[in-house]
């Protein structure tokens, strides 16, 4: 595995244990010492004993690590602290973790033997500034955790530490901490060129759903979201006056014809049942109204949840587009990027994570979830190994509101953290047995 170990400078004692500041203490998270009461455990009493145990015993520390990042959010592969503390806890337990060359970005092992199930966290936050007012929010400018990879950071320490004091396990279960999900094409990208997959027979990840009841998970067999790439199109004219459109060529009606026919010539050209959508995002041209401008720029997203179209959309686009532009005179450049690959999880990898959350929440803990537009960089491990996606639900139910994801007001019900480790730790034992 070509990566680096991780933090040499980190304090420990003589025999080489990390020292954890926030081990042991009353779940302080901040310089302030806000501190917060343990959160019922939804699958206390399912097993094993010794995950019983663990949870009973370190609950609140979950919620600790959650808050604690929360507090201190940091953007794409500027996750340093977030990738220090990590570290921290894993060693701190005997594990050896390892961290990626370009210093952000965790992998660790559990257990022994031939056989390796990987679990997924991302740690990045998003650019936004909070305005929940909670006593943990973001003390960073311009950064928060508005997706919930806070949480799905704590959920898979927890899972982590609980599997790290296990009697035995029937295999290996690999941790990976990603950096920079939310950048296209994705820090997952990063931990595959690292070798974050050598030997993985199956992964699995966990993402909050707010839309969802705390306690239920969603598991969906096939796209659970869509690829999703970045159009951008330039168009250039030698510009007029426009009272003579016809000694020149009218780039702001061209930028019209692609607005409104592109999306209605990919519709006729791709399989309506991909759920193949482009919407435009931004549109630029002009100053004054008696002037054809010499050049203008159009922005938008184009997402499919079909694999095979997402593969053709890129030379379909700009033959499309040279069709369209043609009569009009006007020159064009187009920037195509490809961004992530659709989620698709498999029959057999579904159908292993619903017998972990099964036995982890209770049969009435799997929920049906629908196929979504939103990109998710997860795609790319399923590019290289078997796995499935799961949303976890974090929503206090009725009559609280639902906050979404993305926006500055997003909150979840703690008690989904409990259910986040319960069901990655399941899940990894079931593929393992």
């Amino acid at each position: 595995m070509t990566v680096l170990d991780s933090r040499p400078d980190v304090p420990g004692d003589p025999q080489g244990r990390i020292i954890n500041p926030m081990e042991g203490s009353e779940a302080l998270i901040s310089e302030a010492g806000v501190s917060m009461a343990p959160v019922e455990d939804l699958g206390a009493g399912r097993g094993p004993f010794w995950l019983d145990d663990w949870l009973r015993a370190n609950a609140t520390d979950v919620l600790a690590w959650r808050r604690h990042i929360h507090a201190h959010p940091e953007l794409s592969r500027h996750e340093f602290a977030t990738t220090e503390l990590v570290v921290t806890l894993l060693r701190s337990v005997g594990l050896k973790p390892w961290v990626l060359p370009g210093g952000t970005g965790v992998v660790c092992d559990i257990g022994s033997g031939e056989r390796c199930v990987a679990l997924r966290a991302d740690m990045d936050a998003l650019p936004l500034t909070e305005a929940t007012g909670l006593p943990y929010a973001s003390t960073t400018e311009g950064a928060a955790h508005m997706c919930g990879h806070d949480a799905h950071t704590a959920i898979l320490l927890g899972a982590a530490r609980a599997l790290a004091g296990a009697p035995e396990l029937p295999g290996r279960v690999r941790l990976i901490f990603q950096p920079a999900e939310e950048v296209m094409p994705g820090g997952a990208l990063d931990m595959i060129a690292a070798g974050a997959l050598d030997g993985v027979e199956r992964i699995y990840g966990l993402h909050v759903d707010p839309r969802l009841e705390v306690g239920r998970v969603g598991l969906r067999v096939g796209a659970l979201t869509s690829a999703a790439d970045l159009i951008e199109l330039r168009l250039t004219s030698p510009g007029g006056h426009t009272s003579r459109p016809h000694l020149t060529a009218d780039l702001v009606h061209a930028l019209g014809t692609v607005i409104t026919s592109l999306p209605a010539v990919l519709s006729r050209r791709v399989d309506p049942r991909s759920g193949t959508v482009l919407v435009w995002g931004a549109v630029h041209a002009g100053q004054a109204a008696n002037a054809v401008p010499q050049d203008g720029v159009l922005r938008g997203t184009l997402r499919t949840a079909d694999h095979e179209v997402w593969t053709a959309l890129e030379p379909l686009v700009a033959s499309s587009v040279e069709s369209l532009l043609a009569p009009t005179g006007v020159g064009f450049s187009l920037d195509y990027r490809r961004g992530v690959p659709p989620v698709v999880s498999d029959p057999e990898s579904t159908a292993l994570m619903r017998a972990g959350v099964e036995a982890a929440l209770g049969e009435g803990a799997v929920a049906p979830t629908e196929q979504s537009s939103g990109g998710e960089d997860f795609g790319w491990y399923l590019e290289h190994v078997q796995g499935a996606f799961a949303r976890l639900g974090v929503w206090s139910g009725p009559p609280s509101p639902q906050s979404d994801i993305h926006r500055p007001t997003f909150v979840l019900d703690e008690r989904s953290l409990l259910c986040g480790v319960r069901t990655l730790v399941h899940t990894a034992l079931t593929t393992l047995a």
